[in-house]
Parts: C-alpha cells; sequence; structure tokens
C-alpha cells in the first residue's frame, strides 16, 4: 500500500454499510429487455466489478442502483432496507462518473466540500483535509481543476464522492478518459483507497484488465445477464462458458469428444490424440466439448523433443506467425488438422525463439485444461470491445 503523507490520517472506515442485494431485477425500454431477471449480492466492504462490453446491460444495472433509473420489475436492497423507489438524494450511494462532473469555477478544497455545504456541515475544514490526504492531494486544495492531470482529477471526483460517506460507492468507467499508463497507476490507487475506507465499490467497465486488478469480484455481464461471477482467479482459470472463456483473456478452444473418467481427471479425445483435464476444472461430464487452455499455459517444444510427465501434447504442429513485444513472444502455431492455436511464452532467454516454419509440439498441464459444452458457441465473446 502507498504511504500518505499529511499529518492527520484519514478515518479507517467511513461508517455504516451492508450487503446491498439486486432481486430478480429486470429494465425495459420498451421492447427490448437491458436487464434481464438479474440476481446479484455484493458483500458489505468489497471492490466489485461489473464487467461486460457495450450494450450488456452492465451502466443500466449501476443507473437502478443510483436511482437514476427505476426497475420495470424486480427489488434493490441495502442492508435490509428495500431502496427500490427512493429518490437518488434519498439513498446513502454515491456515483463517479467518467467525465469527472467537476466544477471548474470553485477550486479543489470547494469542489470536495461541495456536499457538505449543502448539510450545513460544521466539520468542512476537517472532513475536507481527511478526504485531501486520503487521496494525496493536500497540497492541491486552492488550485482550480483545469490545473490538474485527469488522474488527479479523477481523485478530486472521488474525495467528493466519498466525504458524505455513502454506504456504496458506484463508478461509473471512472478511468476510460485516462491514458494507458496512467490508467495502470490510477488502478492501483483506487485499490488503496479502497482498502482504506473499506466501504462498498461497485466499479462498471469493459476492461478484463482493469477489473481484474482491482476488484475482489467480478460479474461478466452479457445481454442483460451474468454469464459467471467470481475471483478473477477462478473466472479466468475455470470459465464456465464460451463467452467468458474469450472475453476475459484469449483462450484456445478445441473441438473434442470425453472418453473417460479416472479419478481426478478426464480424458478427452481431439483429433485422435488424448488430452487430459483436472476434474476441479471440468463441469462437463459426457458427449462433446471444447478443449481449452489458456495461450500463456502452453509450452513449445520442437518437434519430437522429449516433455515432462503429466503435460497434454499436441504433435506436429507448424509455426506459421510470430510476434516479439517485449516480455514475451506469440506464437501462431497450425495444428495438422487444420486449427490455429495461440502460444504466449516469456522470453526468458533460455533456449532461442523459434521461426516461422519450424515444426513444434505444443504441452501444457492437465491442470490448466477446462471442457464446456460443444453447444456454446466457440467465438461467443471474442470479438467485443468497447464499441460492441
Amino acid at each position: 500500500m502507498a504511504s500518505r503523507s499529511g499529518s492527520e490520517a484519514a478515518p479507517s472506515r467511513l461508517g455504516g454499510g451492508a450487503d446491498l442485494e439486486i432481486q430478480g431485477v429486470t429494465k425495459r425500454f420498451g421492447d427490448f429487455v437491458a436487464v434481464n431477471d438479474l440476481s446479484l449480492n455484493v458483500p458489505e466492504g468489497a471492490f466489485y466489478a461489473l464487467l461486460g462490453a457495450s450494450g450488456c446491460g452492465k451502466t443500466t444495472t449501476l443507473r437502478m442502483v443510483a436511482g437514476l433509473e427505476r426497475p420495470s420489475a424486480g427489488r434493490i436492497v441495502l442492508g435490509g432496507d428495500d431502496i427500490t423507489g427512493l429518490k437518488p438524494y434519498q439513498r446513502p450511494v454515491n456515483t463517479v462518473f467518467q467525465s469527472y462532473a467537476l466544477f471548474p469555477h470553485l477550486s479543489i478544497f470547494e469542489n470536495v466540500a461541495f456536499g457538505l455545504r449543502r448539510t450545513k456541515s460544521k466539520e468542512v475544514k476537517t472532513k475536507v483535509g481527511e478526504m485531501l490526504d486520503l487521496v494525496q492531494l493536500q497540497d492541491y486544495a486552492q488550485r482550480r481543476p483545469a490545473q490538474l492531470s485527469g488522474g488527479q482529477q479523477q481523485r478530486v471526483a472521488l474525495a467528493r464522492a466519498l466525504i458524505n460517506r455513502p454506504r456504496v460507492l458506484l463508478l461509473d468507467e471512472p478511468l476510460g478518459a485516462l491514458d494507458l499508463k496512467l490508467r495502470r497507476a490510477m488502478q492501483l490507487e483506487l485499490k488503496r483507497i479502497q482498502t482504506e475506507v473499506g466501504i462498498t465499490f461497485i466499479h462498471v467497465t469493459h476492461d478484463q484488465e482493469e477489473a481484474m486488478t482491482m476488484a475482489d469480484t467480478i460479474a461478466v455481464m452479457n445481454a442483460g445477464v451474468i454469464e459467471q461471477q467470481g475471483t478473477p482467479s477462478d473466472l479466468y482459470g475455470h470459465p464456465r462458458t464460451t463467452f467468458v472463456a474469450n472475453f476475459l483473456g484469449q483462450s484456445n478452444l478445441l473441438p473434442g469428444t470425453i472418453r473417460d473418467r479416472t479419478g481426478d481427471e478426464v480424458t478427452a479425445e481431439v483429433h485422435g490424440t488424448k488430452v487430459l483435464a483436472s476434474h476441479v476444472t471440468s463441469d462437463v461430464r459426457e458427449g462433446d466439448v471444447w478443449v481449452g487452455v489458456r495461450p500463456e499455459k502452453v509450452t513449445l517444444h520442437a518437434s519430437g523433443e522429449g516433455h515432462r510427465d503429466g503435460q497434454n501434447r499436441l504433435p506436429e504442429g507448424e509455426v506459421i506467425d510470430v510476434s516479439y513485444v517485449g516480455v514475451s513472444t506469440q506464437y501462431v502455431v497450425r495444428l495438422p488438422f487444420g486449427q490455429k492455436l495461440m502460444v504466449f511464452e516469456q522470453n526468458t532467454g533460455e533456449r532461442p525463439p523459434f521461426t516461422v516454419g519450424d515444426r513444434v509440439d505444443l504441452a501444457w498441464l492437465a491442470d490448466h485444461t477446462f471442457l464446456l459444452d460443444a453447444r456454446q458457441d466457440a467465438h461467443a465473446g471474442a470479438d467485443l470491445d468497447d464499441d460492441a
């Protein structure tokens, strides 16, 4: 955790909180169903991310929690209290938007103090000082927003939203306007602040890396429903749908058929080659499947070269593309039956890189195999982005 300067520490927690429950919520705009019978529980103090492409329903969900949209059906409950029908200003919820929405004519101090002024608080100086200390902007109190960088302005917006001690803070694509380097720095900063204040953050984003860096729990949304939710490592290592496998990172999906189950392992056949999958990562029990493995879990070996026991092996691939990207090299390998696989290898220098035309075997551990129902579209989620 980054250290904070200043003589006075910010409060460790910002007051009362409670679990947020979304119970069977649907939102229709005419004939269009933006959110469809959505239910989820966000524990108090969690950093929770709603992740998905544009149009998936994540922002509409956030707006219903904020009170900016009224559900067509269902309830929103906070700490046991039904807040579905409350106006935005009646809810113990604040929102930070991508646009910052700062007052350009006011100082940073007065921007942060705005909510306290409206409630006629008698502790404005102390509370604003605590918030500016929390976001590490205590030396910028008398500047105007235009004199600050994008990242600093976003921290001002965050301090202004937190100063009224909400139970839940909603973040609507808060880092979308920042460049890549600053966005990554602010990801760590947001996580630090959330850890210090200890209240519930619900973060809407289309950026997979952003969600995985900050969130304790991620809900991947698609077409108004949650495809899967869990910890970042669970979602990445054990996707339950092809959409999640493709949208959260990249996946190689090969057509196969389950042939056997022995103890903790499932054996699938891929074009005549046996591939093992750990029972823990295999929800499908029989029939046709997509055999999945992440590109960075695959290692390349010169064709016919030995490999470790316990590894799956697909022989006689041909390297058809090589891309050097600094920390790693990305390969495209065409298998004998025509399918292409992506392989990401760290540039450790242990051996010379392969070149186009090289014949290679592909290997990976059974623990890194996941199996998905073959009735699902293998390309679902693969081509989606923020402009989808």
